[in-house]
């Protein structure tokens, strides 16, 4: 290697470590009404997969990457997630916070709920999502958004990409045919400071005027529409992630994340 190159690549790295996000937003305020009856004594994070709850893997790789602080806004059975992860977690601190119409209200309201506790740049996930840990990597850097290449039994909020690798649209879940190429939201976001104070005016402006019922991406949408926000995508298309919203989404998921077997000691083996 020449010291030219050792010298860009050491510049590099020290640029991305300082703008490396160790602060993680969950929402998980809501009730998971179409995972019910698993969400009737629990919340949708600690719904169990193989073994293992939402919450639990969530949990385990934000530790692996390295974030510090965690901030769960919370809802329906609050006191279960408070109980299961309390206060601190090998290094990483969690703090919540309560929102207290999370029956009559949807995600905008979860969101607008933190403006006042996350003064930093984060990255935001919602409760029902299991993930390999690597397909986080890139999502540690401000302004992202994860996404995958919209497939045949994939549904929901699509966005299109442009040649500069920039996020240009939103689209809502259409069942109508379309010619160009399409993106899935995963639902993960991470955002600068600066752009996280422009949603927070935006998010005010929507609660005010009583739309706290509305989707978040409505908000994203129309800020990436008037060119307010702008964010890169990160492809989630080469390992496996799974969103679960109902049964059939928990039964599909245990497939892509199955039940790992303990490996044998040598004395197991010679035993044998």
């Amino acid at each position: 290697m020449t010291p030219n190159k050792l010298c860009m690549n050491t510049n590099l790295e020290n640029y991305y470590g300082e703008n490396r996000i160790t602060t993680a937003l969950l929402l998980a305020a809501g009730t998971g009404s179409r995972l019910f009856p698993l969400t009737k004594n629990a919340p949708k994070c600690l719904t169990l997969v193989n073994g293992k709850s939402i919450l639990e893997r969530l949990v385990k790789n934000l530790k692996k990457l390295g974030f510090k602080r965690l901030v769960i806004v919370t809802g329906h059975k609050k006191e279960c997630i408070m109980e299961f992860l309390g206060s601190k977690s090998k290094g990483l601190t969690i703090e919540y916070v309560y929102s207290p119409l999370y029956q009559t209200t949807n995600n905008i309201y979860s969101l607008w709920m933190a403006r006042n506790v996350i003064k930093e740049p984060f990255v935001l996930f919602e409760s029902d999502l299991v993930l390999k840990t690597s397909l986080l990597n890139e999502m540690v850097f401000p302004d992202r958004m994860a996404v995958a290449k919209m497939q045949p039994w994939l549904n929901g909020t699509t966005v299109s990409i442009n040649k500069m690798n920039q996020v240009t649209q939103f689209q809502k879940g259409t069942a109508d045919t379309y010619s160009d190429i399409r993106y899935k939201t995963v639902n993960i976001y991470s955002f600068s400071l600066p752009s996280w104070q422009v949603v927070v005016k935006k998010l005010n402006q929507y609660i005010s005027e009583g739309r706290a019922n509305c989707f978040y991406e409505t908000v994203l949408s129309e800020m990436v529409d008037n060119k307010i926000l702008t964010f890169e995508p990160v492809s989630f298309d080469h390992k496996p992630w799974y969103e679960i919203d109902t049964i059939y989404d928990l039964a599909e998921a245990e497939k892509l994340f199955p039940i790992k077997l303990k490996k044998q000691t040598k004395l197991e083996v010679a035993s044998a």
